[in-house]
């Protein structure tokens, strides 16, 4: 299934739908540097969805992203560097990548206001990622001491 082969739609419901952890298993939040992928379900199991976190080594940056039908990114929260939209419109940093039918995750705006309650807390951001993805029951992600 390629990015733009769902509709927005499906897409929005997608994203808002309540998820819960897939598994148990603890993760290890990547505090100095990494990636790590925790799967998530719908509350009636029948969508599965990720929840990456990315932890860039150098600059020490965090990406967030969640992902539905496994491959779809629906919401990507990014630190990194400013973004250039399909429509030649630029988006400073940070951004909120967000699916648009027939651009996949090309597309991205500025954070909703009041979404990030504190934006330089990398594992406040964390929790505020999930609630915006709909995230309703927390998955086992263990804080380290850099986080």
């Amino acid at each position: 299934m390629a990015d733009d082969s769902l509709s927005q739609s499906d897409a929005e419901t997608l994203l808002r739908m309540e998820k819960k952890p897939a598994l148990p298993d603890a993760f290890q939040f990547p505090d100095l540097g990494g990636r790590i992928e925790v799967p998530l379900l719908s509350r009636d199991e029948r969508e599965r969805f990720s929840l990456d976190i990315n932890r860039k080594r150098i600059a020490l940056t965090t990406g967030y992203q969640a992902r539905g039908r496994q491959v779809i990114v629906l919401a990507r929260l990014d630190f990194a560097a400013p973004h250039r939209n399909p429509d030649g419109t630029e988006v400073g940093v940070p951004h909120l990548h967000v699916y648009r039918e027939g651009f996949g995750d090309k597309w991205a705006v500025e954070i909703p206001t009041g979404m990030l309650s504190k934006p330089d807390d990398a594992w406040q951001v964390l929790h505020d990622f999930m609630n915006y993805c709909g995230v309703v029951e927390r998955p086992n992600i263990v804080r380290g001491l850099f986080s």
